[in-house]
């Protein structure tokens, strides 16, 4: 049984307003384009709290709507998602420890966005703790579903053009990263990140661009936190 005490209730949801909030500005064009292609609101909201991609929600309408085979649309999402590998290496720490009936809630609700905000609160607050993180990533799903399923039930009567949805999703990772306590890792974490997948969708790489960066982005934080740890020690 998982029992959370009200600190933790109200720490978690404070944290996850600002993804919630970009959540539904995402979530309502995402369930347009899953009344697209025949979704029901109830489908739309059990899609979006079971599966829990927004980026493999978006392409699997957007596949659907192209007529791909479903055997492609399976391997495209699942190439899409493998950076969810990332998040829990770097999430593993934190789990140890804990009830297996709480460590499955949080890592089942993990995504982008609240895993960028737990990652910072871990960082930085002492009192953070995986129950908090876990309301967070709760929170910030029901808000994604909710709004999925607000979008197929108005989807027929909104116009909403595509370039807006896809920014709608750009615009809460800019605010994130602009959230985030920059110090020289961080400076090269992003610069990483952002030259690798500029130079791969340059050249065609498609949606491995995004992936791929990330990869690179994360290798080069790990490079370069060894050399200012090894650089302290020499001193």
């Amino acid at each position: 049984m998982i029992v959370l005490s009200r600190d933790d209730l109200r720490a978690g949801v404070t944290a996850a307003l600002p993804v919630m909030m970009g959540y539904v500005a995402i979530g309502i064009p995402c369930g347009v384009m899953a009344a697209e292609v025949g979704l029901s609101p109830a489908v739309a909201f059990l899609l979006s709290a079971t599966f829990y991609s927004g980026a493999g929600q978006f392409m699997m309408a957007s596949l659907a709507l192209a007529g791909t085979p479903v055997a492609s649309m399976v391997a495209s999402v699942a190439l899409v998602s493998t950076r969810q590998l990332l998040y829990s290496a770097a999430l593993s720490p934190f789990v140890r420890g804990v009830p297996r009936p709480l460590a499955t809630l949080f890592a089942a609700t993990v995504t982008d966005e609240s895993f960028g905000v737990n990652m910072d609160r871990f960082a930085g607050d002492g009192r953070w703790n995986i129950e908090r993180a876990t309301v967070t990533n709760v929170a910030s799903m029901l808000a994604w579903a909710s709004a999925n399923a607000l979008g197929a039930l108005v989807g027929p009567a909104l116009a909403i053009p595509t370039a807006v949805m896809s920014f709608a999703m750009t615009a809460i990772f800019i605010c994130l990263l602009a959230g985030q306590r920059w110090t020289r890792v961080t400076a090269v974490v992003a610069a990483t990140a952002l030259v690798v997948v500029v130079a791969l969708k340059l050249v065609g790489a498609g949606s491995l661009s995004v992936l791929l960066g990330a990869v690179a982005g994360v290798v080069a934080g790990l490079v370069a936190g060894a050399a200012g740890r090894e650089g302290s020690a020499a001193r």
